[in-house]
């Protein structure tokens, strides 16, 4: 499966990648997720983010069938936070279920709602929308940044 070159910003801060729609972009945008946390001293959000990396990105591959569109992550370093984006070129928008417990799917946004700071979705310039995520490091954690990077000596 062919990923499209990493696109970031002058200061590092952002990373996007686009994938095709299959579902073997999930493991491989999981794969690359924790290199952009590392570098940005983000490690303790690591299992957090790729959970919700997971469950969005899912949702973009069942549910965005736009012929010929890929989907595209966005890392984006906020300080103290990461914001993760999942962006298709589909319309339907993402619904918060309340799934039964004997409901095989549904329960991707539940955990998204629980795990993240903030979510929400955001509509595209041109087409689609985007599926975001915030999630902020633990208090216990931010003490150890100064703006936004990893002091020396902390790990």
């Amino acid at each position: 499966m062919a990923m499209k070159p990493e696109l970031t910003d002058p200061e590092g801060r952002v990373v996007v990648r686009r994938w095709t729609r299959h579902p073997r972009c999930v493991a491989l945008a999981r794969a690359d997720l924790p290199k952009a946390l590392a570098g940005w001293g983000m490690i303790a959000v690591e299992e957090v983010a790729l959970l919700v990396l997971s469950e969005l990105i899912t949702n973009a591959v069942r549910h965005a069938r736009v012929p010929g569109r890929q989907i595209e992550t966005r890392y984006l370093h906020q300080g103290d936070k990461v914001r993760i984006e999942i962006h298709d070129a589909a319309d339907q928008l993402p619904k918060l279920r309340t799934p039964t417990p004997e409901s095989v799917r549904g329960r991707g946004l539940v955990l998204v709602e629980t795990l993240a700071d903030q979510w929400g979705v955001s509509p595209r310039a041109a087409v689609g929308k985007a599926v975001w995520a915030v999630l902020a490091l633990p208090v216990d954690e931010r003490a150890s940044l100064v703006d936004g990077e990893r002091r020396e000596g902390q790990s």
